[in-house]
């Protein structure tokens, strides 16, 4: 992927969203284009916010912090996406506006104390691990109501809504039943009495069928850039 041939490929990639949608009987702007830019150069980022791209996901926390200082003069929003070590905690709790992998009440509680008074409050999203596969991070969704207690009541903490990275799947039908099963535990959870606005599910593979189950934030990195360089 080169800089120029950008423009082309998210028209392609917001067309495939607003069709999705449309489909679910959503509109389009109901779903964020969450660009994910770990491994990817800064040019190519920078090209992406000039197409009005505005919101940036990052998994590589000395990576995204030196993206965020090269593009600090831009209106842009910076998303950690991935998994959050407790010793690194400071620094996403200063840097970004959003987090999308919280799944440990401790993690949590550092990121409550160490987000600026002056800053709003820091969102989150708790990630579940929806098929408890041991390779992947997230709580079990057994264990999402007393983590969500947990959270809810911290203080410089937005708890918004739930995250997922589902086992890969090649057909749609199988891909939107796991999202249908996100989407059931934030119902739940907002029949318990939370105010849940986000689904953080979809990433470059099966994103369409995340939108017709309702994300409202897909995570979109291959296929917006390409393959990660190694």
């Amino acid at each position: 992927m080169n800089p120029q041939n950008l423009p082309a490929v998210l028209r392609e990639v917001r067309a495939r969203m607003a069709r999705a949608a449309a489909a679910a009987g959503r509109s389009a702007h109901s779903v964020t284009l969450l660009a994910v830019g770990k491994a990817q150069p800064l040019e190519l980022l920078a090209a992406a916010a000039d197409c009005g791209v505005t919101d940036f996901g990052e998994s590589y926390l000395q990576e995204a912090l030196a993206k965020i200082a090269a593009l600090r003069s831009r209106a842009l929003t910076w998303h950690f996406i991935g998994r959050i070590q407790a010793n690194k905690t400071r620094p996403i709790a200063e840097a970004f506006s959003w987090v999308h992998a919280l799944d440990r009440t401790k993690v949590a509680e550092r990121l409550a104390a160490q987000r600026p008074r002056a800053a709003p409050p820091l969102n989150v999203c708790l990630e579940v691990n929806i098929a408890g596969e041991a390779s992947k991070g997230g709580v079990l969704p057994e264990l999402l109501p007393d983590l969500a207690a947990a959270v809810a009541h911290l203080p410089r903490l937005a708890l918004r809504g739930l995250m997922c990275i589902p086992p890969e799947e090649s057909e749609p039908a199988r891909q939107r039943a796991w999202f249908a099963r996100l989407r059931g535990l934030r119902d739940d959870l907002n029949a318990a009495g939370y105010s849940l606005d986000t689904l953080s599910m979809g990433m470059s593979a099966d994103f369409e069928a995340a939108i017709e189950e309702g994300a409202t934030i897909v995570r979109l990195g291959t296929v917006l850039f390409g393959a990660r360089p190694r």
